[in-house]
């Protein structure tokens, strides 16, 4: 017990031995015998008040001993017969005493000590622990049972609390189950297919569409209905959902092995919205799920659940439109909004390649076209555009297109119009804090599109069948207003741009492709000049000689190369294209160590979709070119992507 909790002696007596002790000390003044006479009383009488105080202590704490014995033997009295299944542990979790209700629960005292020992590693003693033992589930409360300040860490003991939770756990996974589940389906190519198909064939692929999703449908009991010739929608519980799940929508492969006559295979979009409380925010779930399964090119399905989205399918080339009514609606809606502002700056995403400055460029001439002060932000050149930079620059007669952030912000007003061109990832931007700084945006990508977006947009004409954003904006131009003036270099950067993302008109490159490139040589467009604009030096063709000589190569098929840190983008771009050119080898991935992070290029024959792997690391692309900036080391980068790789095999294999 503290002894600084007790008083030696009580307040009256401290003033009377005050005055003793006073008057004693005067005494010596008059008469020193009387004096030392009152000295010895006044010793005999403090410690006559010393014992009595000891003598007062000692009966306390006897009292106070019996008393806590007595409240201890009730509380430990109380835990040995609480109907709540308690035990003493030690920090490894082995069990030291337990009580009779945690006798009677747990008959198997080897198991629940193996169940403990598992999960009390990791375990902080605060909060709660949830924990499975045989068939019946559990929440563990711990709480330290003994201190000793010099006592070690493993020396000390904790008090646990199992409380069942079966009833609770069965009845919240019963409810999560029958929760309403939203879907929205489209049949991406309908009218490609059946375009594609014989005239008495047509019905049969039609007919056999409807009957695979119905018989998909009552598998699940789901009730799906038919809206449009290429639209169902259909509801199923959350259980179904979480099947669909984890066969990862073998609908999607079920649709596209139907061969009753069509030319072309049939693929499937799905939305999925669900764990929402609200059937107005499921549909909301939905509706943006099946627009992003849309945007990424289509048959795929995508579950959305409040933040949390989840990808499945992507297998095949997003399918080419033949038709141009919708590059005309756009070109007219992007002509009005440029008419409605005052000034129009255009941008496109970090590290500018062909294809960014091309479409940068074609844009600028389309809003100069209509008489409005335009500009291309850009800060700063990179070794992939020197080349069709210094051209621009050179070139007479031709006025500087470009702008930097600072004096772009200062022209900023509210009636300013972004155009943003081959991205719609914020993170991608070349500055990303102007989009807070314009009200008024567009975007125009042909990327399949990611999770983030740029959501604020007034107008987005993103369609990832295109082979590249100057394609998009090639024809964007055509109808953007009545023969307009495109200039030689702007035909030629538009070019630059359709030849890069195409390498050469080998990769993505469809029908709308080639109309686009027809279109540009007709306006000067000069075959010769691009060429000399993708030549390498001789130092960079060496460098890029090197990453494909070190290249390690996987028995999937897989080159994986680390490039020297002088490389740039154009050179391990190029690294992963030569890559492809090996005998035996389907896909290739390139990394590049910069100053703050690690890009990653992506390139593959069409087996083995490179978007899906790089989404993982927070890139995207297209199954075939896809890329990643990634802020970790590059050891690190090296590990991540590796998994990524194995997990899209092993997700493959199933």
């Amino acid at each position: 017990m503290n002894k600084k909790n007790f008083k030696l002696i009580s307040s009256a007596n401290i003033i009377n031995l005050i005055l003793s002790f006073t008057l004693t000390v005067l005494m010596f003044h008059y008469n020193i015998y009387i004096a030392f006479i009152s000295l010895i009383l006044f010793i005999y009488v403090l410690m006559n008040e010393y014992f009595g105080w000891r003598k007062k202590r000692s009966e306390l704490d006897r009292y106070i001993e019996r008393l806590f014995f007595n409240v201890d033997r009730v509380s430990k009295n109380a835990i040995a017969f609480m109907p709540i299944a308690a035990a003493v542990i030690n920090k490894e979790g082995k069990i030291i005493w337990y009580n009779n209700k945690f006798n009677e629960t747990f008959k198997d005292k080897k198991e629940i000590n193996e169940a403990i020992e598992k999960h009390i590693k990791n375990y902080k003693f605060e909060g709660k622990l949830h924990i499975k033992i045989a068939d019946r589930y559990y929440y563990i409360i711990g709480t330290e049972a003994q201190k000793q300040h010099k006592s070690k860490e493993n020396d000390k003991f904790y008090n646990i609390f199992l409380i069942d939770e079966t009833d609770y756990v069965e009845i919240s996974s019963k409810l999560n189950e029958s929760r309403p589940v939203l879907a929205y389906i489209l049949v991406d190519n309908y009218e490609e297919a059946l375009q594609a198909t014989e005239d008495l064939k047509r019905p049969v692929v039609a007919a056999e569409i409807e009957r695979r999703l119905s018989i998909w449908a009552s598998s699940m009991n789901a009730f799906i209905k038919k809206y449009a010739a290429d639209r169902y929608v259909m509801f199923m519980k959350n259980r179904e959902l979480l099947n669909l799940e984890e066969n990862r929508f073998e609908i999607l492969d079920f649709i596209r092995d139907i061969n009753a006559g069509n030319k072309i295979p049939v693929t499937l979009s799905i939305g999925v919205g669900a764990d929402a409380d609200e059937y107005i925010l499921l549909h909301d779930y939905a509706s943006s799920a099946i627009d992003l399964s849309l945007g990424r090119g289509g048959d795929q399905a995508v579950v959305k659940r409040g933040e949390k989205i989840s990808i499945y399918g992507g297998k095949t080339q997003a399918v080419e439109k033949r038709t141009r009514v919708k590059a005309r609606v756009v070109s007219h809606a992007i002509r009005k909004l440029i008419e409605e502002s005052s000034n129009v700056f255009i941008m496109g995403h970090n590290f500018m390649d062909f294809d960014s400055l091309g479409a940068a460029i074609g844009m600028y001439r389309g809003a100069v076209a209509l008489d409005k002060s335009a500009k291309i932000i850009l800060d700063k050149s990179n070794p992939a555009i020197e080349s069709m930079l210094q051209k621009i620059e050179d070139e007479e007669d031709y006025d500087n297109p470009f702008i930097n952030i600072s004096d772009a912000k200062n022209s900023i007003d509210k009636n300013s119009l972004l155009i943003v061109v081959d991205t719609h990832r914020p993170e991608y931007l070349t500055n990303p804090e102007i989009l807070d700084l314009i009200e008024r945006i567009i975007v125009i990508d042909h990327h399949r599109r990611g999770r983030d977006f740029i959501d604020k947009a007034l107008l987005v004409y993103l369609e990832p069948y295109a082979s590249s954003a100057s394609e998009l904006v090639t024809e964007i131009l055509q109808y953007i207003k009545d023969r307009i003036d495109i200039k030689p270099i702007e035909a030629e950067a538009l070019l630059a741009g359709i030849a890069v993302d195409t390498k050469n008109f080998t990769f993505r490159t469809g029908v709308r492709t080639f109309e686009a490139a027809s279109y540009l040589r007709r306006k000067g467009a000069d075959t010769t000049s691009i060429k000399i604009l993708f030549q390498n030096d001789f130092k960079s063709y060496i460098m890029k000689s090197t990453i494909v000589k070190n290249a390690e190569i996987t028995n999937d098929g897989i080159a994986i190369a680390i490039s020297p840190e002088d490389a740039n983008n154009v050179i391990i771009s190029q690294a992963a294209d030569e890559l492809l050119n090996i005998k035996g080898v389907q896909a290739s991935f390139v990394l590049l160590k910069r100053e703050n992070d690690v890009i990653i290029s992506g390139r593959s024959l069409g087996d083995i979709n490179v978007q899906v792997i790089l989404e993982k690391l927070d890139g995207g692309g297209h199954l075939t070119v896809a890329g990643a900036q990634v802020k970790k080391p590059l050891d690190e980068v090296l590990i991540d992507l590796k998994k990524a790789i194995n997990e899209y095999l092993k997700e493959g294999e199933e």
